[in-house]
């Protein structure tokens, strides 16, 4: 079995938290059996290989989230970028396409195709090897999932089936409607629409080259941005008649904002943070180094990060998208998850940059130069190496290295590296990396 992951997400809903390069899926607020923090895409990562040890996984994602996935779950998982943001159905078709001509997957594999990041427990698992198996059957030529509603809901599209047997086809697909009409739907025995499938690679293909002309890798690759904007229902589901429904009963959350991840966060207070007896179903969050003193509050929301500071009321909090987009219109990210650690903004001003750079120990950061500003490396903790245009520096605490413009350089962690990074020049727009030169 073949899992895509579809991985997206603008960093707008779990803001501040979140930002452009780290959506909601990365930021670590839960924990783990061994009662360590951990992210969702991690949640769902380790619940897959203990569940589905045997099956491939892709994640397909923008160029902007590759540093936090390797970082999160690891180099061995494979990850099919998206030149730009198209939507599922052209991301979907070119992680098919990287699957078969890259990775040399059959065309006749079944593949099964689903969110990166549901709060969901391991029966969810048992479910998607059902969906697998009848693909792989032959039975229906695409298999979805279908969640059991708690409640009406004018969040979720609903899948319509012919009866309310566990297994059976499906008559329509219905748009986010009204609660009233949700209501008269799911007395019809209509299910969320969790946007999980299960279909053949050879099928995707099939679609593929009906509505964009390619099936090749590269040759979507190339032509990626002149895809049309479609999601899979759209251009796929809604128009396929040989179409079948699982019912899944278990635990299922799309943690999409505030208030539904507060309903799954470990604990009600998360960092340096103090919390009076007078505090009721509150929940704060505090990446900061700095205490955050909250004190008679009640039903709210307090996030503080490096990008901002979140103070709201729970359900106020799911509308929250507009105003941040206001907030963050041109603004820097200052902070972002890399392959080997993590990149904080310290503070920025009109030609400079401080930055804390921490490395994880055994990684270190890509050969690289820049050609309109200059560095200097103070070493806070731990071990290492720089290497400067090919000589190699050891490098520890008190450490301090000046790296002029035009400098190839890179920080090599022999234990985890913590290191003020400080740039002068043009280091907001016109800084060019040259990247990989050796």
């Amino acid at each position: 079995m073949q899992l895509i992951l579809l991985s997206g997400g603008s960093g707008k809903r779990l803001w501040p938290l979140s930002n452009d390069v780290r959506s909601k899926q990365f930021i670590k607020i839960l924990k783990d059996r061994d009662g360590e923090l951990e992210s969702m895409v991690q949640r769902v990562y380790s619940q897959i290989r203990r569940m589905c040890p045997d099956a491939g996984v892709t994640v397909a994602t923008s160029r902007s989230q590759v540093s936090a996935i390797h970082n999160q779950i690891g180099e061995e998982v494979d990850v099919c970028v998206e030149p730009c943001r198209r939507d599922t159905f052209p991301a979907i078709a070119l992680a098919a396409a990287y699957l078969h001509d890259v990775k040399g997957v059959n065309e006749d594999s079944p593949v099964i195709v689903c969110p990166v990041d549901p709060y969901v427990e391991d029966s969810y698992f048992e479910t998607l090897k059902e969906m697998s198996s009848l693909t792989e059957s032959g039975r229906a030529a695409i298999v979805v999932m279908g969640m059991e509603p708690s409640y009406p809901s004018d969040k979720y599209g609903y899948v319509i089936p012919e009866d309310k047997e566990h297994v059976s086809r499906v008559c329509s697909f219905k748009e986010k409607p009204d609660i009233r009409t949700a209501g008269e739907y799911i007395a019809q025995g209509a299910l969320w629409n969790a946007g999980v499938f299960a279909l053949r690679i050879g099928y995707i293909l099939d679609r593929a080259r009906e509505l964009t002309g390619y099936t090749l890798y590269e040759d979507l690759r190339e032509h990626y941005e002149e895809l049309k904007k479609i999601s899979f229902d759209y251009a796929v589901a809604e128009h396929e008649k040989n179409i079948m429904v699982v019912r899944y009963s278990g635990e299922w959350r799309d943690v999409g904002t505030w208030n539904t991840m507060s309903e799954v966060m470990s604990g009600d207070a998360m960092g340096n943070v103090t919390m009076d007896s007078t505090c009721v179903n509150t929940k704060a969050v505090n990446e900061l180094e700095i205490p955050l003193l909250c004190m008679g509050t009640k039903d709210m929301i307090i996030a503080a990060s490096s990008d901002g500071i979140l103070v709201s009321g729970r359900e106020a909090s799911g509308y929250m998208k507009p105003f941040v987009e206001k907030i963050t219109e041109g603004a820097a990210v200052r902070y972002a998850d890399k392959s080997w650690g993590s990149y904080t903004v310290i503070d920025a001003e009109p030609g400079s940059l401080t930055v804390k750079v921490v490395l994880k120990a055994g990684n270190s950061m890509k050969y690289h130069s820049h050609e309109h500003r200059s560095e200097t490396w103070n070493v806070l903790s731990g071990k290492g190496r720089a290497v400067i245009d090919g000589e190699t520096i050891p490098v520890s605490a008190g450490s301090c290295i000046s790296l002029p413009v035009g400098k190839a350089h890179k920080l090599c962690a022999d234990t985890d590296l913590s290191v003020i990074e400080v740039q002068t020049g043009d280091v907001m727009k016109s800084d060019k990396i040259l990247r990989d030169l050796k």
